[in-house]
């Protein structure tokens, strides 16, 4: 079946309305009365429509549609929903970032719960506590993605999940991770009652990650790019793990100690089946 693309609208004032509405979607107090947020992008919101986000309305500037992707994100979203053509100027004053690839969307934020959380046996999950920045939340998404993690779940983060930031910097693989966010108590207790093992990266780890078993049910919890985790992450049930650090430094970017984690993890747990790569 040909799906009949909406009538397109034409805006080349900075004073439209709906320009100024897209604006104000870059603040997040915004962003959450609105339940709203921006997708800026041609991968980033292929992916998107891949996952099944909800589209309220797309901008699309042919004059900067330059690749097969944005061409591709351009004829999808005006298939799907109310699209304005605009203008390169009108496009600057809307888009998020400063790649200026000529496409988009306004979509609803996904919903965040733990309990919608839907894990397979013996699930890797990241835990990223208190984490702030939006580029470093987007980056742990995207070696969570690479490396097969069955989940993100951000403790008391700092940020808003759904911030454009944080999905550009995950190149869109914030819609392919399954995400949560909840209050850092209620992550322990939710993990701790699904008898899914925890292992905190600390500085003062007792053991290198190279020397633990990181197979079976396990969240690896990662602390904020300052601070680290919090003491709560230094129970007796939870094993602190290190990596090796041989320079004058005494730890990465969180998001690279992620990445090293996520992979020493999967080094272990060998390559997933086929089936299971699908159907992350």
């Amino acid at each position: 079946m040909t799906t009949t693309p909406w009538p397109a609208g034409i805006i080349t004032s900075l004073a439209n309305p709906r320009v100024k509405a897209v604006v104000r979607l870059r603040d997040r107090r915004a962003r959450e009365q609105a339940g709203l947020t921006l997708v800026d992008g041609a991968r980033e919101l292929l992916r998107g429509l891949a996952a099944g986000i909800t589209v309220h309305e797309g901008f699309v500037c042919d004059d900067l549609l330059r690749s097969a992707d944005g061409h591709e994100a351009a004829y999808r979203l005006r298939a799907i929903a109310p699209t304005w053509t605009v203008t390169p100027e009108v496009f600057a004053k809307v888009s998020f970032g400063d790649r200026g690839e000529g496409v988009l969307a306004v979509i609803a934020i996904p919903g965040t719960s733990l309990e919608s959380l839907q894990l397979p046996p013996d699930p890797l999950i990241v835990v990223a506590e208190d984490v702030e920045k939006p580029g470093n939340l987007g980056a742990i998404l995207r070696s969570a993605d690479g490396a097969g993690a069955d989940a993100v779940i951000a403790a008391s983060p700092r940020t808003d999940l759904f911030n454009p930031n944080a999905i550009r910097a995950s190149l869109g693989t914030i819609f392919a991770v399954p995400l949560a966010a909840a209050p850092a108590d209620a992550v322990l207790a939710w993990l701790r009652g699904r008898g899914i093992r925890i292992v905190a990266a600390r500085v003062d780890g007792s053991a290198l990650a190279t020397d633990t078993d990181l197979t079976g049910a396990l969240a690896i919890a990662v602390g904020a790019e300052a601070e680290g985790l919090s003491e709560r992450w230094a129970a007796d049930d939870i094993a602190g793990v290190r990596l090796p650090m041989l320079g004058v430094a005494d730890s990465l970017n969180v998001s690279a100690a992620t990445a090293v984690l996520l992979y020493e993890a999967r080094r272990q747990r060998g390559l997933p089946s086929p089936a299971r790569r699908g159907s992350r």
